[in-house]
Parts: structure tokens; sequence; C-alpha cells
């Protein structure tokens, strides 16, 4: 073999090893590209995150709140998609719908959905940090966000603040759905979450806590993105849009394709700007995910340091509760030594009262006694005297009366020489 074919040879396996090195390399990045995005956990949130979350829109009607927690999953067009709508606020109806689908909007069609309602989209693309948090709670906790909107809504009914009025129909039952009067007719309220989720304050009038200042006509223009067949079934806690059950979750957000009527516009990437968007949204992430580590950790401790006070307060209540039942006690038994003299002073006092009674009657036995005794007394006296009588002598007894007649007749004859 020559020197030259030798160093063909040569050659040619360097270049082999550049070509196995730089697809080495090409699928090491992939993978450290990949990686992250495959093996991110999904953000969580605690039930008092969510209900802070949720509270700005929890008293939307069903029908709007499904397609703004739809949307909320589509953080990154909704800047455009409420610049979009501020431009042409002047249409509405057929025209906004026929210039929606003029201009082939690269965005979802949830997203579009928004566009008939730009201070709606105007409010989430002016709170990104909120709208990217609720949009991945609905990705990630998806139950746990409807039972938050459900207790927020309970707190607003239970104040007074949420009813039945003009514009809104709220029922009752195991669950409080809120709809539109007119099923084409889409209110948006306007309030405070700090007053609709608190009690009234005295004096304060509850009527004028939530306000009805904007509506949209949502007739058959807008029926291919989903209006008219959007809902929330409560009961199994699932999201209705477009009449199907809205499935894109943390897991399948990058390949889930909801069923709309409207056609898609396919939007294509220069390889170098999506593998910069990529790279850069692989950096959020990491900083979103660290973030949000930071934030768990200090609610973990937070929550340990209210775990601790929570089981400080309870021990004291339970050693207060303990020093009541002393308390109680100690009275009980003092009522009770109380009772039991006031018992032996009431039986002292019937003894007594007995007693008096006893030694009364018995002064009655010698008072009867006695008066017998003088009754018998008197009797014997006067049985004696009558015996004295009796035993007195006849004879002396006719003289004094034969001397009594005597006088009498001494005495009649005198009146008689008188006369």
């Amino acid at each position: 073999m020559s020197e030259r074919q030798i160093g063909n040879l040569a050659q040619g396996r360097k270049a082999q090893i550049k070509i196995l090195t730089a697809m080495l390399a090409a699928a090491v990045l992939c993978c450290m590209l990949a990686t992250p995005a495959a093996a991110q956990a999904p953000p969580f949130y605690q039930p008092e995150q969510l209900d802070r979350m949720v509270s700005r829109v929890a008293l939307y009607p069903d029908p709007l709140l499904a397609q703004v927690l739809a949307a909320a999953t589509f953080p990154d067009q909704i800047p455009d998609a409420a610049r979009w709508a501020d431009e042409h606020h002047n249409l509405s109806g057929g025209q906004l719908a026929q210039a929606i689908d003029g201009d082939q909007l690269p965005w979802d069609p949830s997203v579009q959905a928004l566009l008939p309602f730009p201070s709606v989209l105007t409010t989430m693309a002016s709170d990104m940090d909120w709208t990217n948090d609720l949009g991945n709670a609905f990705l990630g906790q998806q139950q746990d966000v409807m039972y938050a909107v459900q207790r927020m809504r309970q707190r607003a009914r239970d104040f007074g603040y949420l009813r039945t009025g003009p514009q809104m129909v709220v029922s009752g039952g195991p669950y409080i759905t809120i709809m539109p009067a007119r099923p084409d007719y889409v209110v948006v309220p306007y309030y405070d979450p700090v007053v609709v989720y608190a009690r009234p304050r005295p004096g304060f009038f509850i009527g004028t806590a939530i306000g009805f200042r904007f509506g949209v006509a949502l007739g058959v223009a807008f029926r291919p993105w989903g209006w008219g067949y959007n809902r929330i079934a409560w009961n199994e806690r699932v999201v209705i849009v477009n009449n199907a059950p809205w499935h894109r979750t943390w897991v399948n957000r990058h390949e889930y394709v909801h069923p709309y009527e409207i056609r898609r516009t396919v939007v294509v990437h220069d390889d170098h700007r999506d593998h910069e968007w990529r790279e850069r949204e692989r950096r959020e992430h990491e900083h979103e995910a660290e973030r949000r580590e930071h934030e768990r950790e200090a609610e973990r401790r937070e929550h340990e340091r209210q775990e601790h006070e929570r089981q400080a307060h309870a021990r004291e209540e339970h050693r207060e509760a303990e020093r009541r039942e002393e308390h109680r006690e100690a009275e009980h038994r003092e009522a009770r030594r109380e009772e039991h003299r006031e018992a032996e002073h009431h039986e002292a006092r019937r003894e007594e009262h007995r007693e008096a009674e006893h030694h009364e009657a018995r002064r009655e036995e010698h008072h009867e006694e006695h008066r017998a005794v003088q009754e018998a007394h008197r009797d014997n006296q006067q049985v004696r005297r009558e015996e004295h009588k009796d035993n007195q002598p006849r004879g002396k007894s006719e003289e004094h009366r034969n001397d009594n007649h005597d006088k009498n007749d001494h005495k009649r004859d005198g009146d008689g020489h008188g006369r």
C-alpha cells in the first residue's frame, strides 16, 4: 500500500470520527433538551393557593369560565390575543367572527374563543404570573381547581353576594352553577374578590358588590369555537368545551389537540429559532421549578410552624379544659356538700317541728286530763251536795214550810184590813 493510499485511509477515518463525534454530541444535546421537559414534575398548589387563584373568575358564568380555564393553558398566546382583541374591539357578532376566521390567527381555538371578550383577555395578559399559575393548575390539578371554584362560590352565596338576577341564574343543589339568563348572551361580572368572599360590613349594600357592565351576544357565528356547547359537569368535575371533555393535562400538553370545527393554522418555525425558543423555555422551566421548590419549602416550613403552634395551642386548650373540668368537679362536689348540709338542716328543722308537735300534743293531753279531773271534781262536789241535802231532817223542813205559810196568810189578812 502506497503512502498516498495510507494518507487517504487515515483522512477517511478522521472524517468518520468527526461525523460520529458530531452525531454523538447532537444526541447528547437532544437528550439534554428533552430530559428536563419530560422529567419535569407538574407544580402543586395548596387549597389556599387555589382559592386565591380562582377567586378572580370563580363567579364567571360556567360557559365563560370553561373557556377561561382552557385558554389559560396556552399562556404564551394570551398577550398577542389581547392586543388583537383590543384592536378589533369595535367589531361584534358576525363581523368579528369573520375577522377572526379571515386573519387565520395562529392561536389555539380556546384562546380565539375569548376574542369577543377583550376585557377578559386584558385581565389575563396584565398578570401573566397569575395566568401561568391558573393554566398550570388546571393542567395538573383540574379537579382541585374545580373544588376551589365551588368553595369560593359557596362563600359568595353564603354572604349574600351571589344570587340570581336579570343577567345570571344561580342554582342551588350540591353544586353551585352559574348560567347566563339568556343562553346566547354572556355577561362578564365585575367584582372585588376582597369584598365578595368576606362577611359584609355593617351598613354595606351587597347588591352593588357584583356589577355587569359588559355582555357579548354569541350566536351561531361563534359555534365553531365551541360557544353554545361549553359547560361544566360539576358532578363529574369535567370541563366541556365544544361538547367534548377537555382532556389536556400536564403530561400530554404538547400533543393533545382538542376537537373544534374551525381549521387550525400551522405555523412553521425556523429550526434555529425553534431551538433557541426550546432552550429559553427549558431555562424558564428550570427557573420556575426552582422558584416553586423554594416556595414549597417555605410553605412546608410555614406549615410546620403553624402545626407546631396548633399543637401547642391544642395542648394549652387541653390543659385549660382539664382545669375547667377540675373546677367544675370541685364546684359539683361543693354543691353536693352544700345540698347535704341543706338536707341535714332541713331534717333537723323537721325533727324540731316534730318534737314541738309532740310537746304540743302532750300539753293538750295534760290539759284535757286536767279538765277531766276538774269536771270529775265538780261532779263529785255536786253529788256530795245533793247527798248532803238528802241527809237533812224532814220535820224541821216542814216546820219551816209551815212558818212560811203562816207568814203568807198573815200578810194577806193585813192586806184585807187595809182595804
